[in-house]
């Protein structure tokens, strides 16, 4: 994946398919995944993480969502077990490794299918 090499930042989506539901719905792993991820990649975290289950008007659309800001930006990170799907941002003004950065969240939540994008933020910053 070609990292930006220019503008403000990159801004990492990964969209997981098929996730580990136990994983999905395990507020304490999403919390401690939150706080341990921003050193994985290289990043800063400037606040302990904000995690919380919502409990939608739909059953099938309760989650957990999670949040933490880093000096280089923010991570979040949104779960759906019922459906076995997660949302994934990483935005940051820092460079890092974006294959790195998939293969960790890959290797936790085991999905069968990902989509990536990585997108060049602030292109005339």
């Amino acid at each position: 994946m070609k990292k930006p090499e220019y503008g403000f930042g990159m801004h990492l989506m990964l969209d997981g398919y098929g996730c580990d539901r136990e994983r999905l719905e395990d507020i304490s792993l999403i919390y401690n995944f939150l706080s341990e991820y921003p050193a994985h990649i290289g990043m800063t975290k400037i606040m302990p993480p904000y995690v919380f289950r919502y409990d939608a008007e739909n059953p099938r659309d309760w989650g957990i969502s999670g949040f933490v800001l880093i000096a280089e930006s923010h991570i979040s990170i949104h779960t759906f077990p019922e459906k076995n799907y997660l949302s994934l941002d990483i935005f940051s003004c820092k460079n890092f490794d974006s294959e790195q950065a998939i293969s960790y969240v890959i290797n936790l939540f085991a999905p069968e299918k990902s989509e990536v994008k990585l997108l060049d933020r602030g292109l005339e910053f």
